[in-house]
């Protein structure tokens, strides 16, 4: 997922998106542990999606707070 992808969406949807990604994460942790996984990339490409999530939320609060305080 692309940072202007992430972006685009609204905080409702980045919420959704973010937990469907950890219960993904979450999956593929179990599988890993018992030895099933076959997409071990997936594993990398997702941490760096939540990431790219929690950022641009930290970004769009940070704004807010600042929008806030110039009022």
């Amino acid at each position: 997922m692309k940072p202007a992808e992430i972006r685009a969406m609204d905080d409702g949807r980045l919420n959704h998106q973010l937990g469907e990604l950890q219960e993904e994460w979450r999956n593929l942790r179990f599988q890993e542990a018992v030895g099933k996984l076959t997409a071990t990339a997936r594993i990398g490409q997702i941490r760096k999606d939540i990431a790219r999530i929690k950022t641009i939320q930290s970004e769009r609060q940070i704004e807010a707070e600042l929008a806030a305080l110039e009022q």
